[in-house]
């Protein structure tokens, strides 16, 4: 397969296929009244639709990187594509809340390897001078995914049957599938390392309990006793994991990787910051339909102008790591963020809806330039023989990390709203103003994980990646 067709395809495979499943993430969230209706169910029974899919997600992304260094990457992510469609079908075409269930999982094994086997094709693909730029084209769609689904999702279940969300996934899954056959480059492991089966019992379990858990605290669903039970046995289990990683010669997740400085920043940091900000896409819905009395389908018409901002960072975001330096962007736009959440506290009845689009704007913009910088400065000093096992590590945390920020904005609105009810329209709005200035000061606060970065940490990422001329950032 020719070299420099590789590099102008590839780009497209992976972000065809993660834009299906950025969609497909947040487009159920949308249907769940309606296919609630469908089913003749109560909406809070379908909690298993979401908790199914991110738990399958938690469990099976660790195993993708052995599965493609054993497999090769084409036929991984070509599987991985073919499972999401079929799953797709299948979600599509269930009559009842268990066989739905069930195709959520099968969803989320797809999913699961799709995100980080894709990223790993392309970080084994292009040199670290172009990778920058080649991360900013995929993060587009993957970005657009999550953004557009909750407008997208209002407009179908309004015009049509909750069945077609799911059957939207087919000739999107099909273009990737056949376009993975003819562009995805098939990378293997230099050498055969055996699936760690006890790491992934442990860890796999550790962190399918504490999601699930997260998951369902909120709802005060299980008793305070309980809850410290089962979070006390999910920490002991990824403890036991880490204790068993240091033992084995070949672990599920080498967290030796994590000895490397710009990596452990990127990853950690990334971590605690997507803690803060994770839960807005939750809690902005919530506070436009509660709040300003907007219909679902208006209130992801106003996720729009993040999604836009996003696009139009990732045409400058070369150019301000190659001037700025990893370090002061990193530092500065953490708490840009911080400031733009806690500005949402300020939106009301009485806000004009052009000053809700500029926060929008200022969110899309700093959050894609923030994650344009976490996402490949983890690779910046990693090494190739590391590299699916990086991949691997990054994409565990990035997906805990996005499910544990739902989690904490759901749990920080509770918490504020108290024993008041839920249609006390003045209550639910204070409360939604008070977790966003909540989370806005977290997020500002993360900005000191990335203090620990050297000036000149991440240039060979961005070196070659922007036009302009990089200058000292010690100065």
């Amino acid at each position: 397969m020719n070299s420099a067709t590789v590099k102008t395809c590839l780009p497209w495979v992976v972000a065809v296929a993660l834009f299906m499943e950025g969609l497909d993430t947040t487009i159920v969230n949308t249907a769940v009244p309606a296919i609630a209706e469908g089913l003749q169910v109560t909406p809070l029974s379908l909690k298993a639709v979401v908790s199914s899919y991110i738990l399958s997600l938690a469990v099976c992304i660790p195993v993708s990187g052995w599965m493609a260094d054993r497999y090769g990457t084409r036929r991984v992510f070509s599987a991985a594509v073919a499972i999401f469609t079929l799953a797709s079908i299948l979600c599509g075409l269930a009559q009842n809340v268990p066989m739905l269930v069930a195709g959520r999982i099968l969803q989320g094994i797809g999913a699961a390897m799709m995100m980080p086997v894709g990223r790993l094709a392309i970080i084994r693909t292009f040199p670290k001078s172009e990778l920058l730029r080649a991360m900013n084209f995929v993060i587009i769609p993957a970005l657009l995914g999550p953004m557009l689904g909750p407008t997208v999702g209002g407009l179908i279940v309004h015009w049509f049957t909750w069945h077609t969300i799911f059957f939207i996934n087919v000739p999107v899954g099909l273009a990737a599938l056949w376009l993975a056959q003819r562009h995805m480059p098939d990378y293997r492991g230099a050498s055969r390392r055996p699936l760690d089966v006890v790491g992934l019992v442990l860890f796999g379990s550790g962190v399918a309990l504490l999601s699930w858990l997260l998951e369902i605290f909120g709802e005060h669903q299980i008793d305070a006793g309980s809850a410290a039970a089962l979070l006390a046995l999910s920490l002991g289990l990824l403890g036991a994991y880490a204790l068993h990683a240091r033992q084995t010669a070949h672990p599920l997740l080498r967290l030796a990787l994590f000895r490397v400085r710009t990596f452990r920043v990127a990853v950690i940091g990334g971590f605690v910051t997507r803690l803060g900000v994770g839960g807005m896409p939750f809690l902005l819905p919530l506070l436009y339909q509660v709040g300003l009395g907007m219909p679902a389908w208006q209130s992801g018409l106003l996720m729009m102008p993040v999604a836009a901002a996003a696009m139009g960072m990732k045409l400058v975001s070369a150019r301000v790591l190659a001037r700025f330096g990893y370090r002061r962007v990193l530092i500065t736009n953490t708490v840009m963020i911080g400031v733009v959440v806690s500005l949402f506290s300020l939106v009301g009845p009485a806000t004009p809806i052009a000053l809700i689009v500029l926060l929008g704007l200022a969110m899309g913009f700093f959050n894609s330039l923030q994650y344009t910088s976490m996402n490949s400065m983890a690779y910046a000093d990693i090494e190739a023989a590391d590299s699916s096992m990086a991949s691997t590590i990054a994409s565990s945390m990035q997906q805990m990390s996005m499910s544990f920020g739902l989690a904490c904005g759901s749990l920080v609105a509770g918490w504020y709203l108290g024993g008041l009810p839920q249609t006390d329209r003045g209550a639910v709005t204070t409360a939604l103003h008070y977790a966003v200035l909540t989370l806005g000061a977290f997020t500002m606060l993360s900005s000191l994980s990335f203090r620990s970065l050297h000036p000149q940490d991440g240039e060979s990422v961005s070196r070659g990646s922007g036009r302009a001329v990089r200058v000292n950032t010690s100065s």
